[in-house]
C-alpha cells in the first residue's frame, strides 16, 4: 500500500491509443490499496500548435503572456480529461483536475511561473473516495486566479512538488527513454544507463540542457527528499533513481554525464565604461525582464581607454527579448556595439568526483583539441564544466568528450 505520484509526458499521452495504453499499464502495476495521482502533460505536439495559433494571430504572442497561459493551459486539461475517461472506461473510478484545483498556487510571472505553495485537499479528498486523480501538469494560478504557466518541462514540477506535498512515497516521471544517460543516446552511441545519481549531480545535469528533466523539478525533489524514478512508458525495465546518495558502486566514476544545450545565443556587448556598477545595469535589467543568464566573461578592451567587453549567454528562446534590454541599456552607456551569435551551443561535463581528480579540466579541453574544436567560452562550477563551441560542432564535441572519460569497455 502506497501513495505514489506517476508523470507521463506529452510524448506518453500522444494518442487515444497510447491515453488507453498508459490506463491499462497503471492499472496493471496498482498494488491493492494503492493511491494513484497522475500528473500528464499536453498531448504531442499540442503545445506547439498551440503556439503556432498564436503566432497566426500575432508573430511576436509571448508579448501577451497572460494571454499565452491562458491558451496553453488548455493543452493539459484535453490530457487530464481523456486519460480520466479512459480509466473510468477501464472500470476504475477517476477524476481530473487542473493545476490550480489540486492547489497549485505560483507566483504572478506568465510562462515562467514558479510555485509558491500547494494546498492539496482536494487531491486528498478524491483519494479518499477512490478515484484516480488525473492532474493537469505545468500550470497553476496566482494569488487573482490567474493561470500561470511553468515553463517548458514544467509538468516534472508540478509532479515531484505534489509528490512532496502529498509526502507521497516515490514520484515516478515516465518519458520516452528509459532512465539518465552519461549523455544524450540520440548524439553517442556509447552513452551509459546511470542506476542511480544524486539530486545535486542531476540538478547540474538538468541546468546544463539535460532535456530529461526540469532543473526546478529536481530542486523540489531534493527539497521534499522524495525520490525521483525516471523511466520509460513504454518498457518495464527499470530507469534511473535520483536520490541524496549513491548506494552503489557508481561513486567510481570521475564525472556522472556530458550535457549539451543547443538552445542557447551569445550576446557581446562591446566598449562599455570599465567602471564599478556597470555589470550590475546591464544583468539587473535582464533580470527585471525574467531573463536568465548563463556563461558570463568580461575582458579588457582597452586600457588607456579604460573600456572593456562583456559577453554572455542566453537562452535563444529568450534571444530577441534579451537583445531589446541590452540595446537600451546599452544606448546609455554609450557602447561601442552589440553583437550577437546564434550558432552556438553549450558542452558541459557534471560529477562530483571531479573535486577529488585533478586534471579533469584538462581532459576535456584536450578531447576537444584533438577533434580541432575551438572554444569560446569557459565557466566552472564547484562539480561542472561548461564550454562554449560552434553549434555546428556540437555532436562532434559531445562524441568527444563522452569517448574521453567514458571509453568503450
Amino acid at each position: 500500500m502506497a501513495l505514489i505520484v506517476k508523470k507521463f509526458g506529452g510524448s506518453s499521452v500522444a494518442t487515444t491509443e497510447k491515453i488507453l495504453n498508459v490506463a491499462k499499464r497503471v492499472l496493471g502495476e496498482k498494488q491493492p490499496g494503492d493511491k494513484i495521482v497522475m500528473v500528464v502533460s499536453a498531448m504531442g505536439d499540442t503545445t506547439d500548435d498551440l503556439i503556432a495559433l498564436a503566432e497566426g494571430i500575432n508573430k511576436n504572442p509571448y508579448q501577451y503572456t497572460r494571454e499565452m497561459d491562458m491558451l496553453l493551459t488548455t493543452g493539459e486539461q484535453q490530457s487530464i480529461a481523456l486519460l480520466s475517461m479512459a480509466f473510468q472506461t477501464l472500470g476504475h473510478p477517476a477524476v481530473s483536475l487542473t493545476g490550480p484545483m489540486a492547489g497549485m498556487k505560483t507566483n504572478s510571472v506568465h510562462t515562467k511561473g514558479r510555485i509558491v505553495d500547494i494546498t492539496p485537499e482536494r487531491v486528498h479528498q478524491e483519494l479518499d473516495k477512490g478515484n484516480i486523480v488525473v492532474v493537469a501538469g505545468f500550470q497553476g494560478a496566482d494569488e487573482f486566479g490567474n493561470p500561470v504557466t511553468l515553463g517548458r518541462g514544467g509538468s516534472d514540477t508540478s509532479a515531484v512538488a505534489l509528490a512532496g506535498a502529498l509526502k507521497a512515497d516515490t514520484c515516478e516521471i515516465y518519458t520516452d527513454v528509459d532512465g539518465v544517460y552519461s549523455a544524450d543516446p540520440r548524439i553517442v552511441k556509447g552513452a551509459r544507463k546511470m542506476k542511480e545519481i544524486t539530486y545535486h549531480e542531476m540538478l547540474e545535469m538538468a541546468r546544463l540542457g539535460a532535456g530529461v528533466m526540469q532543473p526546478r523539478s529536481v530542486e523540489m525533489g531534493e527539497y521534499f527528499h522524495i525520490p525521483i524514478h525516471v523511466r520509460s512508458t513504454f518498457t518495464t525495465t527499470p530507469g534511473t533513481i535520483i536520490r541524496e546518495d549513491y548506494t552503489m558502486e557508481d561513486k567510481d566514476f570521475v564525472i556522472r554525464g556530458v550535457a549539451h544545450d543547443e538552445k542557447v545565443a551569445k550576446i557581446a556587448v562591446l566598449g562599455i565604461p570599465n567602471t564599478p556598477g556597470i555589470a550590475h545595469e546591464i544583468f539587473s535589467a535582464l533580470a527585471d525582464a525574467n531573463i536568465d543568464v548563463d556563461m558570463i566573461v568580461q575582458s579588457i578592451r582597452n586600457i588607456e581607454k579604460n573600456v572593456t567587453d562583456m559577453v554572455f549567454t542566453v537562452a535563444a528562446s529568450d534571444l530577441a527579448q534579451a537583445k531589446k534590454v541590452v540595446d537600451g541599456v546599452a544606448d546609455k552607456l554609450n557602447a561601442v556595439a552589440v553583437l550577437i551569435e546564434e550558432d552556438v551551443a553549450k558542452v558541459s561535463i557534471v560529477g562530483a568526483g571531479m573535486l577529488g581528480n585533478p586534471g579533469t579540466a584538462s581532459r576535456m579541453f584536450g578531447a576537444l583539441s584533438k577533434v580541432g574544436i575551438n572554444i569560446d567560452i569557459i565557466s566552472t562550477s564547484e562539480i561542472s564544466i561548461s564550454c562554449l563551441v560552434k553549434g555546428s560542432q556540437l555532436k562532434e564535441a559531445v562524441n568527444a568528450i563522452h569517448d574521453e572519460f567514458f571509453p568503450n569497455k
